[in-house]
């Protein structure tokens, strides 16, 4: 048999198969070209197709017809249109300055005057020159060049748009926006696919989304009314209505791009040399101008104010907060990047990282994550790149400051208490890290997992401290709706280290007992008890003992805690810390002057309670629940009520985190603070004291190591040449900022002191 002999039956389902291939191309008149952008079905009772045009063009400027002699001097300048009745200008027209265009539709025109516009040291005349536009409203004084086709567009005042093939927008044009038009299937309906690749905890994606919506909505899934009410929050903010017209604001420069389609630009932005921009809200303006720059490709996407992308960057399913940035060919896919971040070159996908991450390098990866700020991923690592059950429902768990070194590989599930890093290698096993500021390796020789608590006090000041001061000074949110927490001693980084001494107590107190009592088992208290006993001793029989933990790595293979001592002594030395220096400041807030004025202005009740990083803004969980409780009994009926509800909280940050650092330093020093003695009190403050002078030092000397080593040292001939290079270390401002530090520390104990004892 010829097995290339079909049957009647198969070439007839071939036949089918490929006219349904065919592009769909339909033959329309061309009178109707600029005409019925929305489809009669569409148009309520009453309304004409421009009405939602006519609502969002607030330029007030007055536009009068076209006189037969105005029509004949713009035909003479190779100038067409379907009907010059609907070709209206502003007084402030000038004839000379349109030329070889053809217009299609409702055409209004503002002022054109005879000037050239400037920017980025090209001159442009104000005018329209070989171009085609359909039915679109313009500002004063744009200019409008070799555009091949601009369609359905409001075009501010001194918009510059030049060398563009295709600027148009649909009668559905969402913006972004996870929304539907009237008569869409919900099946279009675009969705952020954060944290997991299996879309279960899929979000809207909204103009305006702040870090603390999309974790709220991905994190609680277990509470359908909530996530219901966030839904319908979203839908409500955005009309269904079909007809919306795409923008560019007052002052935007478009220039050299392909395909711009359905999008929705600010004022002030600066697009350069992009390959597609399909279906965006890019906001720019006062607070914060936003540029897109040459090769990008961006779809499904809501930019926040003051972004930067360039260079190549692919985006698709995407939301970028204020000031973040995407550069050097990097891909955003199905994910959340918060403010002030910077994502170059390497590729991201399914992630909802909060406020200031960092990652800089091609070969780096990241996916399926929740990222909770003050992050940093290195060259090399491919963070959840594995997955280790029958489908792509793996997620990893950061809290802030986490930092995976070169060429760390880390597989799902995991997770990790705030500033946690990791040192180079593959962890082929999932990980849940409980204790912060640790260093987390693995020593092959011996097959051990080895965690080291503290590392960051204990080795490396300069970055930390200096981290926390970057993070604070390279905000440029104009307006906040988020009071971001970027100090490594706060609320949640105190709670874990509190968690951490009753963890390093108890795995002190097991391996003393198994070394001791190897046969025997005994109680959790029992193994706590003498932990704790022989921690707060600094009993020398720690250093005999080989510190085992459970649960922080899915393996065999055994992980061992070292310096377990100095990292229990630091960690309430740092929570300690932490209370007096919010002390200090309420004292100085309240004016206080003496001991017993000290004792009667003590709050009564202090708050030691579980707090949340929702977006990176710190909120205590009692408030967390009450405020889900409000958006599900609709007394919050809005996002822009529940940006409201996170400034309030914001507003009581402060005082929260005041009775929080009191109540750490009652527990951590085992005392009643409204009993506190003039003698106790100098004690506290001396400790404090201490605690700042060691932590400059460690600064300091930190930073040092890298003037000393021979390593660093051998590539300069000389140590001019070094400090030319890197800098002096005498010359450091940091190191400077914290020595000034110090010093008025310093001084404010010594008065406080003085002044107590003399009450």
């Amino acid at each position: 048999m010829d097995f290339f002999i079909f049957s009647n039956v198969a070439q007839t389902a071939i036949k089918i198969l490929f006219c349904g291939m065919k592009n769909i191309i339909t033959k329309n008149p061309i009178a109707s070209l600029g005409y019925n952008f929305i489809k009669p079905q569409y148009l309520p009772k009453g309304k004409n197709e421009y009405y939602l045009r006519n609502m969002q063009n607030r330029s007030g400027i007055d536009y009068r017809n076209l006189s037969a002699y105005e029509i004949e001097v713009l035909v003479r300048n190779g100038n067409t249109s379907d009907d010059w009745n609907k070709f209206l200008v502003s007084d402030a027209f000038n004839l000379e300055l349109v030329k070889d265009c053809k217009f299609f539709g409702l055409v209004r025109i503002g002022k054109l005057q005879p000037y050239y516009l400037e920017f980025s040291d090209m001159k442009y005349r104000v005018g329209f020159y070989n171009s085609t536009i359909v039915s679109s409203d313009f500002g004063d004084n744009v200019v409008v060049d070799n555009v091949n086709y601009l369609s359905h567009f409001i075009i501010g005042n001194e918009v510059i748009v030049v060398n563009v093939n295709e600027l148009t927008t649909t009668d559905h044009a969402k913006f972004g926006n996870g929304i539907i038009k009237d008569g869409e299937a919900e099946d279009i309906r675009i969705w952020l696919e954060i944290c997991n690749e299996n879309a279960g905890r899929s979000v809207m994606p909204f103009s305006g989304m702040l870090p603390g919506d999309a974790y709220l909505w991905s994190k609680y899934r277990d509470d359908k009314e909530l996530l219901q009410k966030f839904r319908e929050f979203t839908e409500k903010q955005f009309k269904k209505e079909r007809g919306f017209y795409g923008k560019a604001g007052d002052r935007t420069v478009i220039k050299n791009c392909s395909i711009i389609k359905d999008v929705w630009i600010g004022s002030d932005a600066y697009i350069k040399g992009a390959n597609k921009l399909k279906n965006l809200t890019v906001h720019s303006g006062e607070e914060g101008k936003t540029q897109i720059g040459e090769g990008c490709e961006l779809v499904n996407g809501i930019i926040g104010f003051g972004c930067r992308i360039f260079y190549g960057v692919k985006a698709v399913r995407f939301v970028m907060a204020t000031h973040s940035q995407l550069k050097y060919g990097a891909r955003l896919i199905n994910s959340y990047l918060g403010n002030n971040a910077t994502i170059s070159c390497c590729e991201v996908l399914n992630s909802l990282i909060f406020p200031t991450h960092e990652q800089h390098h091609n070969n780096s990866f990241l996916c399926a994550a929740l990222i909770m700020g003050q992050s940093n991923i290195a060259a090399g690592a491919t963070i959840g790149s594995n997955h280790n059950s029958r489908s792509a429902d793996g997620e990893i768990i950061a809290g802030r400051g986490f930092w995976p070194g070169l060429c760390v590989s880390l597989k799902h599930n995991s997770k990790f208490a705030g500033f946690i890093i990791l040192a180079k290698g593959d962890y082929s096993y999932e990980l849940n890290i409980p204790i912060p500021f640790s260093l987390v390796s693995i020593d092959p020789a011996k097959d051990k997992l080895v965690v080291m608590p503290a590392y960051w006090f204990m080795y490396n000041m300069y970055a930390l401290a200096r981290n926390a001061w970057k993070y604070q000074d390279r905000d440029n949110r104009k307006q906040p709706e988020q009071v971001l927490e970027y100090d490594y001693l706060a609320p949640d980084s105190v709670n874990e280290m509190f968690d951490a001494l009753r963890l390093l107590a108890f795995f002190t107190g097991k391996s003393f007992y198994k070394k001791e009592n190897a046969e025997t088992e005994f109680s959790y208290d029992e193994y706590y008890t003498k932990g704790k006993e022989l921690l707060e001793n600094n009993d020398p029989v720690i250093n005999e003992l080989e510190i085992e933990a459970e649960g922080f790595e899915n393996a065999k293979r055994k992980t061992i805690i070292i310096k377990i001592q100095q990292a229990y002594n630091l960690f309430k030395e740092m929570i300690g810390y932490y209370g007096i220096t919010h002390l200090l400041k309420f004292m100085e807030d309240n004016n206080i002057k003496n001991i017993n004025q000290l004792v009667a202005e003590m709050p009564a009740k202090v708050s030691f309670n579980k707090w949340l990083n929702i977006g990176g803004q710190l909120i205590p969980e009692s408030e967390v629940i009450i405020m889900r409780k409000k958006i599900k009994e609709g007394k919050i009926k809005s996002w822009d009520q529940l940006h409201d509800t996170y400034r309030v909280l914001s507003d009581k940050y402060t005082q929260q985190k005041l009775l929080h650092a009191l109540a750490s330093l009652a527990a951590i020093k085992n005392m009643n603070l409204k009993k506190i003695t003039v003698v106790q009190f100098s004690q506290l403050l001396s400790e404090a004291l201490a605690t700042k002078e060691w932590m400059v030092k460690s600064v300091f000397d930190s930073r040092a190591k890298d003037y000393a080593n021979p390593f660093r040292k051998m590539i300069y001939d000389s140590d001019e040449e070094m400090n030319n290079v890197v800098g002096s270390l005498d010359e450091n401002s940091f190191i400077k900022r914290q020595t000034e530090e110090l010093k008025k520390i310093r001084q404010k104990i010594k008065t406080v002191q003085n002044k107590f004892k003399s009450a």
